[in-house]
């Protein structure tokens, strides 16, 4: 059993804002297991929001890149020492650049990567290069390469490039790509991802061991109520509905008109360019992300 320190109960109620007593409560039930005690927090139906832990990482920034046609992107997180150099041109143009390699080669790994050409040298040439000239190490933390083969692509960076998503769409006609009310829902939709950080873009698309992991929240919390089973089941289900809404980017109450939710505003936008256009999926990093 983990030692119950003041330091993990306190690291729980900022990621549960939680009662501290009850933190404590839930971390000794839990052996000291910070994952297990968020969940005995949710089953209580103590805690009133989870956020992601954090852990202590070096500067940097993300990057995105999409090619002219709108059909390839991708996006890269690179790390360096300090904040003054994660937020100089000279570092995140770098960083740009990198993701435009990634794009272009479609490294597998990182080797790969490195071993890409970026002009006249390698990646990791480059990146020599560059540590030598600004004077901080530096390295590529993960990337991923992006395709829309029948539609185009959205980007969206946020909090000075640590954070940053690229959105898929999918759609009939060559000519709505150019279309402005595309680029402004392409461009919304993006920001949406940002800001309200989505599981999937999809309900199918929501991993089926997070779905799982939801549902047995739910139903520990319900057979807390005492009442019949068949009516726990559909508080259950009613809860995991909610939750769909919570973490579903297409579901979700767009954040610029809580009225309507992404899946309708794409309804909307598909009568305005007489397309169907839809939302396939999409990538999201936080800067010293998991």
């Amino acid at each position: 059993m983990a030692e119950i320190t003041a330091a993990l109960v306190k690291q729980l109620r900022d990621m549960t804002s939680s009662p501290m007593m009850e933190c404590k409560k839930a971390l000794v039930e839990a052996e000291g297991d910070i994952e297990k005690a968020v969940d005995i927090l949710r089953t209580m139906g103590v805690a009133k929001a989870v956020k992601r832990a954090g852990r202590d990482t070096n500067e940097g920034t993300i990057a995105t890149f999409i090619s002219p046609d709108g059909k390839t992107g991708a996006i890269l997180e690179l790390s360096c020492e300090t904040d003054f150099v994660g937020t100089n041109p000279q570092f995140t143009g770098f960083a740009g650049d990198l993701a435009a390699v990634v794009a272009e080669s479609n490294p597998a790994t990182l080797e790969e990567l490195k071993a890409a050409k970026l002009g006249d040298e390698t990646v990791d040439e480059a990146i020599t290069d560059k540590i030598h000239n600004i004077g901080e190490n530096m390295r590529v933390l993960r990337f991923q390469r992006v395709e829309a083969t029948n539609g185009a692509l959205a980007s969206y960076i946020h909090l000075g490039g640590k954070l940053a998503d690229i959105v898929t769409f999918e759609f009939n006609k060559p000519e709505t790509a150019e279309s402005q009310d595309f680029k402004n829902f392409a461009h919304d939709v993006a920001m949406q991802v940002a800001a309200a950080a989505p599981v999937a873009a999809r309900r199918e698309d929501v991993p089926q061991d997070i779905v799982d992991h939801e549902l047995s929240i739910y139903k520990a919390q319900a057979a807390e109520s005492g009442k019949p089973e068949a009516i726990q089941e559909k508080m259950a289900y009613g809860r995991l509905e909610k939750y769909y809404k919570e973490y579903v980017l297409t579901e979700q109450a767009f954040v610029k008109d809580p009225d309507m939710t992404i899946s309708e505003y794409a309804k909307l936008l598909s009568k305005k360019v007489d397309d169907e256009v839809k939302i396939v999926s999409f990538v999201r990093f936080a800067f010293g992300e998991e």
